[in-house]
């Protein structure tokens, strides 16, 4: 039997998404499509709906009016534990910073939504899987005080692997630091609204990713705290389909509403203009 030809070779290989600059593959139906029409339409997939995740700078791009303000960007983690890896901590987040080009796995500034003035924080998945340490508490924790001192609504969006163990107990303590920030800006009447994104998991979706006054689900978002596979190790028991997406936690009231990518900035600013007349009456 004649060897196959080079160039049908060529026209049945597949690329791989993490290497071709040209073309990505849907992980959800494995369907190949061209980057710069799957740019075009906001990284959703035309066949299938999936969401491919995006970075906080295209998250960014695709909500604010183009007049981002950026805050607390110097903020950059140490080694408070000393890690001892194979890779070094420090190691660690180096390559992080290199390859989602900041400093930290989070963003946090002030813009405006659809035309209303907002803190603004987004978490990027490819720093440290979206983990969060003590700076990424700190830039919570900085944005929600701030928006208190402006009276302004504060918009978070999450994408979240959970605490971050290199930090260990320090990781931890977020949950309670970021809690407690959220107590007190609802003490002065002003809104705040959480994004969750896939993946929204561990301490980020325990802490004020669920503490919000409204909660935005992006269609099809993985959710949740502890991962399916490790409830299915814990409790031996089978889980229901569609188990901790968006579409699965609005069914069980857990979430306010689940709304696809295109449609989330227009969303929010009706969700931040309804409660614009709330502001107008808070007393300063």
């Amino acid at each position: 039997m004649a060897p196959t030809p080079n160039w049908l070779r060529r026209r049945g290989a597949r690329p791989e998404a993490a290497s071709d600059a040209l073309w990505d593959i849907c992980p959800h139906c494995n369907e190949r499509l061209y980057k710069k029409d799957l740019a075009e339409l906001l990284w959703v997939c035309p066949k299938c709906g999936h969401n491919f995740r995006i970075s906080a700078l295209d998250r960014i791009s695709l909500l604010a009016d183009g007049d981002f303000r950026e805050v607390a960007e110097d903020l950059m983690t140490g080694d408070p534990l000393q890690w001892t890896d194979r890779v070094s901590y420090v190691t660690k987040t180096a390559g992080d910073r290199t390859k989602s080009g900041l400093m930290e796995a989070i963003l946090t500034g002030f813009c405006a939504i659809d035309g209303v003035a907002v803190g603004l924080g987004v978490m990027d998945f490819a720093f440290r899987g979206g983990t969060m340490g003590s700076v990424v508490g700190e830039k919570v924790t900085l944005l929600i005080e701030e928006c208190g001192r402006r009276r302004l609504p504060a918009v978070v969006v999450c994408a979240s692997g959970g605490a971050r163990m290199e930090e260990g107990m320090v990781a931890l303590m977020q949950m309670a630091k970021t809690s407690a920030a959220v107590a007190r800006f609802a003490e002065l009447g002003l809104p705040f609204i959480t994004v969750l994104t896939d993946p929204t998991t561990g301490g980020v979706s325990a802490s004020y990713g669920f503490q919000a006054d409204v909660i935005i689900a992006e269609s099809g978002a993985a959710i949740g705290f502890a991962g399916r596979r490790v409830i299915d190790q814990t409790i031996r028991q089978k889980l229901p389909d569609g188990f901790q997406s968006s579409e699965f936690l609005l069914e069980h009231g857990q979430v306010d509403m689940v709304v696809r990518r295109a449609d989330l900035k227009p969303t929010l600013g009706r969700v931040l203009r309804f409660f614009a007349a709330r502001l107008a009456a808070v007393p300063a």
